[in-house]
Parts: C-alpha cells; structure tokens; sequence
C-alpha cells in the first residue's frame, strides 16, 4: 500500500497566527479564550469565544481578501504557510504536476459571515447594495476552491462537511486520494469562522456552550466535573500530504507518516453522540485496523474532548473500550481546553498537534482540569507530559452532530525532523 507522509503544516488559530506560535501556546498551556468586546455580543447568554489571535486582514491583500468569507481568509493564510513549509513554491516555480495535485479542505458551516451579512445589507440598504461576489464567498467550498485555485490543483478540489468531524474527514480523504493513485500531494485540513451572534446564542440555546461569562479562560474544561459545555472558536490549519515517493524523490523533510483512518456513523441523534459509545469505538478500530496498527501502539490520544457532560465521559468510555488494557499506556488530552472548539476545523488542529507531539515527544496539557471526573478510566495529562523514546504512534478522535466519528492514526515512521 502507498505510504502517505505529512510534509508541511499551517496554522491560524485563537493560540497563534502560524503553526509555530500556535504549537507553543499549547506547549505552555495557554488559553486562546477571552471576552468579546463588541456591542452585539454583550446581550447574548454567552459573551466570550475563541477568535483567531490575529486579523487575517493583516496577512492577505485588501482586495483578494474583500472577495473572500473570513472562513476563506483563514484557510487562505494556513495554507500559503503548510505550502512553503513544505518546501513548495506557487506560480509558474510549483514543482508540483498540476494534474497530480489535488485539495481537501473541510468546512462544517461555511460562510456564515457572508450569508448573513449581506442579508442584512438587503435588508438595511436595498437589494442594489448586495455583493455580487456573495454566492462565490458563502458557499461552504469557497475555502477549498480558492486554495485550489492558489495552488493549481487540478486532480480534484474537495470540501468535505460532516459537522464537527469535517477537518478530519478530509484528511482521511486526503489519504485515499493518494493510495488510490489520483494525485502526488494533497493539500488538506480545515477551516471555521463563525463567532457572530446568531450561531453563539443558537448554540447556547441548545445548551451547547459553557455560560462561565464571568472567567472565559476557564470555559474549556474537558473531563472537570464542572464543565458545562464547549467554548466556540475559529481558525483554520492545512498540511501537506505526499506519496513517501515524492516527499523523498524532492527531498522533503517529514514530520510524520499518516498511517490509517476509521469513520463510522452512530445513526442514534441529530445532535446527541450514542451514550454506548460504539460508533466512537468503531472509528478508533477501523482506524488501528487501516493502519495496521496495534491498540498497545498507542501511545498518545488527542481527544475530541469538548467539555461536554455528556460527550466527555461518552469519550473516555468508548477509547477504554476501543484500546482496553492498553489504554492505561497512552497519555491523552484534549486541545480543545485552549483552543475552544473550531467546529469543522477542529479535526485539522488536533491532528497538527498530535503529529507535533511525536515530534517533540511532548502532550500539550489539558487546562482547566480542576477536579477530574470521578472513576475516568483515561490518562488525562493535566501538565506537559514526556512520551517514551522509540517507535510512537498516535490517534485523534473528532465527532461531529449528526453522529459523524472520524479517528486519523499517525505515526513517527519517516520521521526527519
């Protein structure tokens, strides 16, 4: 079977505006969590989230960007950072075929900023105001499409939409394209934006979000007895994905290989995960099983873990019975307690982090876990933890409304860097 290997990364998140920073923030336990200050948000039941740490305005030319959602504008600064992290070059120097390239990037919601906006410009100033550019920014490939368009991917462009699994799924669909021969390289990951007051109170009107307006650091809690749901958030993170043939025939450096992927579906609830926790426990098999991997390889699990009461004991539950005994050896956290939960965009900066910490061979904490859950029959790192020396392998869980459960494996095998 084709070896799939992770070449470059690119990261525009509420801990940083690039993969480096942002890996850090996690490293050092940092919350990317705060209080909004805008007007509009000071009415809604929640009044904090997880915006990106800077203003993408600042990284795009004004013009490109003004045609852009900010779901695009953030997919648009990662994946200019994964493309030349990898050591590639755009315009008439890509050293990539064009015809053996292809994009993924996943989106769960879209260009909410776009549709909603100019719905109001309709309304409020006449139906001669509206942008003529609307459809082109809101439509929930737009992220994938312009990257396309930036990279001259031409073996097929992709947008996966699966809720909270989005990110991950185009991964997974990332890896096919390469094993099945269609493309060289893949561009791949995710993007989110959506911090604006309808999604924020339909959320919290669902019971979704934690309401801890008054400490917003300490939202994201996962596993804590006293969570009370997740903190929303945006960003974006990209990599670059190669046959091993061409990251080595070009000279790549490799941070990991991408080795197997499991999805299944609860087919329980729209918005509740199955409390049994099997298809959880499905996607974590069938990713072991894809990656011919052992449950006692695991060494490292980046959870979804979103703060959830629910979710989070239905998490734990479903990786001891997917790993069992061996679960005991594998450090797990979840990243959501400093980034918040970038929705479709989680699965990419979960599966970034899990690859960066078999290269530094370092799990980022979980924060904000004060009092664990009573009997969790998980290893939950509270503090920077050390992996072991060796051989490492490890998994990230995303589960998204609708029952979608995604698991990506990812080992050190290849490794370069």
């Amino acid at each position: 079977m084709t070896t799939v290997v992770i070449t470059g990364f690119g990261a525009f998140t509420p801990l940083g505006k690039d993969a480096a920073s942002t890996w850090q923030s996690m490293l050092a336990g940092k919350s990317g969590v705060h209080h909004l200050d805008e007007d509009w948000a000071q009415d809604l039941p929640v009044t904090f989230a997880a915006e990106a740490a800077a203003d993408p305005l600042d990284f795009l030319d004004r013009v490109e960007a003004r045609r852009m959602d900010r779901s695009t504008q953030l997919a648009m600064i990662a994946g200019a950072e994964a493309w030349q992290d990898a050591g590639l070059s755009l315009g008439e120097n890509n050293e990539v075929d064009p015809e053996r390239l292809s994009v993924a990037c996943a989106s769960g919601i879209g260009g909410l900023h776009t549709l909603l906006g100019q719905w109001d410009v309709q309304k409020d100033k006449g139906i001669r105001r509206v942008s003529p550019f609307t459809i082109p920014m809101l439509m929930a490939n737009a992220p994938a499409a312009n990257l396309g368009l930036a990279v001259g991917a031409r073996a097929g462009v992709h947008t996966p939409v699966s809720a909270c699994a989005s990110s991950n799924e185009s991964i997974s669909l990332a890896m096919d394209i390469l094993r099945l021969g269609r493309a060289d390289v893949v561009l791949a990951g995710g993007t989110e934006a959506v911090i604006h007051p309808l999604p924020i109170n339909a959320f919290a009107k669902m019971g979704a979000l934690s309401r801890r307006n008054d400490d917003p650091p300490s939202a994201s809690r996962p596993w804590d007895v006293d969570r009370d749901g997740f903190v929303l958030a945006e960003g974006a993170t990209l990599m670059v994905l190669e046959t091993l043939e061409h990251a080595q025939a070009r000279g790549a450096k490799i941070y990991a290989t991408l080795r197997g992927s499991g999805i299944s579906a609860d087919s329980h609830d729209i918005v509740k995960p199955d409390p049994t926790g099997h298809g959880q426990k499905s996607a974590m098999l069938r990713a072991l099983k894809d990656a011919d991997l052992a449950s006692s390889d695991i060494k490292h699990l980046n959870a979804h873990g979103t703060s959830t009461p629910q979710g989070d004991v239905t998490e734990a539950n479903s990786v001891r019975a997917a790993l069992g005994d061996d679960t005991d050896g594998v450090v797990v956290t979840s990243t959501k307690s400093m980034t918040g939960h970038l929705l479709g965009g989680a699965g990419a900066v979960e599966t970034f982090a899990a690859v960066m910490a078999l290269v530094t061979r370092t799990v980022p904490p979980t924060i904000n876990l004060d009092n664990p859950e009573p009997g969790l029959p998980i290893d939950v790192a509270r503090e920077a933890r050390t992996l072991p020396e060796g051989d490492l392998a490890a998994l990230n869980n995303s589960f998204g409304f609708g029952g979608h459960n995604v698991a990506i494996a990812v080992t050190n095998e290849h490794q370069t860097v």
